[in-house]
């Protein structure tokens, strides 16, 4: 059921020239899925020379026919849904109908790069004097090297390979360690829907080595990152010591306001499925909850009611509602951010403690009377806790949403037209979703402000990133 680990260099899978790799664990169970092999320095030159071979053959092919090729692989990523779906959930943890949902939607992304791809469109500017003609024309960067976490092994992804490949670049992708039979499952479906040899790279590695020495080649033309702000900024350090073009999707820690004109109990079912998704791992996650004080104990008594009624377990049992945490890091830092808004007079109304003695479970966990001062507060936590605090007036809580340094994704629920339009004006951030939590489609962009980032992913803009402009003028001779 499980992939073959390997990685795809050139035209060919490869097990690496040193024989150095690492286990890959499957999250519920603790059982060894497979050995991954680890990049060498050679191997990843293999792929720089492989990547600057793809892009001279790809940039050549037709927009129509690079659109053509990613659409077939988007069928076959549809007609193959339920066996990567059961890779997602043996190596990342989530529920198999999340795993399911997921793959559909890198489908979905794929399908509508292979679209807007023929719609890298210039302009005619008009001349100055007779018989002038100006011209901007838009034309792949280059080659890419992308770099992506284990939260969404297929979306993520998808977001790079489809949008480079639409705009006709090579790319080399280094998908996560921890999480790679779902990104080698996707890119077997480019090759078999014929995307030449060279075209599309996957390699694996120590993080920190392999992206030093991509980055650090003069081949590679463009950079596009989604992970955690610290190394977010190592890796623009890096970029910029190339002059290199550069997506940046960094973290969040997204605050949801609620006003009291709402139906608080519909409000809190709807926070609490998208706090728990993915046990809380997703970058735009509802994480602070500020309640308008006249519906705060009736939305804290339906969250809670929600986070103790939750089924936790495997994710390939059909009736798990959430599954484990993807790594023993993040049991252990959850249990830190517990205990620290413990320390700090927090209130635990439900869950707060690790689920069972094998694999990485953790509870569903309310906190309530949290300290703005608490670290789940300030730092993202990026798992299944959820604090809850009240709040009086507009001012004071927008205040205190835009008060971090982040700016991916904020939410906001209210009747109010008035007040919708008015929170959305004042929250800072890339992304805002009123009275849903579904901010993320391929046809939108996708990106933060602030720490959380530049650049964006999805929408025209997702294709634009892939995409520089060339000005021509000529006069007749």
């Amino acid at each position: 059921m499980y992939e073959t680990l390997a990685m795809y260099i050139d035209g060919q899978w490869s097990q690496g020239s040193t024989g150095e790799g690492e286990d890959v664990v499957n999250p519920a169970t603790e059982a060894v899925l497979g050995r991954l092999p680890h990049a060498s320095p050679a191997d990843l030159d293999q792929a720089l020379a492989a990547a600057r071979k793809g892009f001279e053959i790809w940039r050549k092919t037709s927009a129509y026919e690079r659109g053509r090729i990613i659409e077939k692989a988007a069928d076959i990523m549809r007609s193959r849904a339920d066996a990567i779906a059961t890779v997602l959930t043996m190596e990342q943890g989530k529920p198999i109908a999340e795993a399911k949902l997921e793959v559909m939607t890198a489908a979905d992304i794929c399908e509508w790069y292979a679209e807007e791809g023929r719609r890298a469109y210039g302009r005619i500017i008009p001349g100055r004097v007779p018989g002038q003609r100006q011209m901007v024309i838009r034309e792949p960067v280059g080659a890419v090297a992308a770099f992506t976490p284990w939260n969404f092994p297929a979306v993520t992804p998808m977001r790079k390979m489809a949008g480079a490949l639409a705009a006709g670049c090579s790319i080399i992708i280094k998908a996560s360690e921890e999480t790679p039979g779902t990104s080698i499952a996707m890119v077997k479906c480019f090759l078999e829907a014929g995307v030449p040899a060279g075209v599309l790279n996957l390699v694996f590695g120590v993080p920190d080595k392999v992206s030093r020495h991509l980055i650090a080649s003069p081949t590679i033309r463009k950079i596009s990152f989604t992970g955690s702000i610290p190394v977010g900024k190592h890796l623009a350090k890096l970029a910029a010591e190339g002059m290199k073009k550069a997506t940046m999707e960094l973290g969040g820690h997204s605050p949801v306001v609620v006003f009291d004109d709402v139906d608080a109990i519909k409000v809190a079912e709807v926070a609490a499925a998208g706090k728990y998704r993915n046990a809380g791992q997703v970058c735009i996650s509802p994480t602070r909850f500020y309640v308008q004080e006249g519906v705060y104990d009736k939305f804290v008594g339906r969250f809670t009611e929600v986070a103790k009624g939750l089924k936790v377990g495997n994710g390939l049992d059909a009736d798990t509602k959430m599954g484990p945490l993807a790594n023993k890091r993040r049991v252990d830092a959850i249990d830190g951010f517990v205990a620290d808004a413990k320390k700090r007079g927090a209130k635990v109304a439900a869950g707060g403690e690790r689920i069972g003695n094998q694999g990485y479970f953790y509870a569903p966990t309310v906190l309530t009377s949290v300290s703005e001062e608490a670290r789940i507060m300030n730092e993202e936590p990026f798992g299944p806790a959820a604090p809850i605090l009240p709040f009086k007036t507009f001012d004071e809580v927008v205040q205190r949403a835009n008060r971090l340094e982040f700016g991916l994704a904020a939410y906001a629920f209210t009747k109010s037209a008035t007040m919708a339009a008015a929170v959305s004006d004042a929250l800072e951030s890339g992304m805002v979703g009123v009275n849903h939590l579904g901010i993320s489609l391929p046809e939108t962009p996708f990106g933060g402000v602030k720490e959380s980032g530049y650049g964006h992913e999805g929408g025209i803009e997702g294709l634009d990133a892939y995409l520089v402009s060339k000005f021509v003028t000529q006069i007749g001779a």
